[in-house]
């Protein structure tokens, strides 16, 4: 399989983080701002860096826009540029288009004008944060769809020096372990029988409502 390409519109704080992430990955990456000074910041951190204004038909078309895999467009505050350039985007061809929304309504027309998925940056950061406060144990929480996350958690207390097998979460919680993380090493096929330690961090996936009543008890 060849390196994947991906095009990145709008070289704000978001769409520098996601630029460089992806290149660091290995990935193609081609991004795209209006303003020079922020292509400045990120042209020598991915393959090919260009300045234009994506909400001008002209700079689109040029592209191959099929070849990406996928196009995240970070564009800021500009709500018309924001719709307009994921417009364009799909109408060249685009594959995939993921565009960053800045409220629920913003999100809204995207997704009715075309987008494939929406991200809301903020908005999903502060579920994250706020899943990981009423405990201790919870670090982070991942999204992957509306009703279903995974938590990334310390182990329990009462949880340590026991199996998996001996706690039956799927029976008792109705979730699941899909991974351990010990000694900085993620390990996915765990042992059922083995004891949890209490250095563990567990990647436990479940619907939202059984990861709740399994942080509240």
């Amino acid at each position: 399989m060849g390196k994947q390409s991906f095009l990145v519109i709008g070289m704000g704080r978001f769409g520098r983080s996601t630029a460089r992430t992806l290149a660091q990955m290995g990935c193609e990456v081609l991004v795209i701002d209006k303003a020079e000074d922020r292509i400045d910041i990120v042209k020598d951190d991915v393959l090919h860096a260009i300045i234009a204004d994506t909400t001008e038909e002209r700079t689109l078309t040029q592209l191959d826009m099929a070849s990406f895999n996928a196009v995240v467009i970070c564009i800021g505050k500009d709500l018309r540029a924001s719709i307009l350039t994921t417009v364009l985007c799909k109408e060249q061809g685009a594959k995939r288009v993921i565009s960053k929304a800045q409220d629920e309504l913003h999100a809204k027309l995207l997704l009715k004008t075309g987008a494939d998925e929406v991200v809301q940056p903020e908005h999903d950061a502060g579920i994250r944060l706020a899943r990981s406060l009423p405990s201790d144990d919870v670090l982070d929480s991942l999204d992957l769809t509306e009703d279903y996350s995974v938590n990334e958690m310390h182990v329990p207390k009462d949880w340590v020096d026991k199996t998996l097998s001996s706690l039956a979460l799927r029976t008792h919680y109705g979730v699941s372990v899909i991974a351990i993380m010990r000694d900085g090493v993620m390990r996915v096929n765990n042992n059922p029988a083995e004891k949890l330690q209490a250095a563990d961090t567990l990647f436990v996936v479940g619907d939202n409502a059984h990861l709740q009543k399994l942080i509240e008890d």
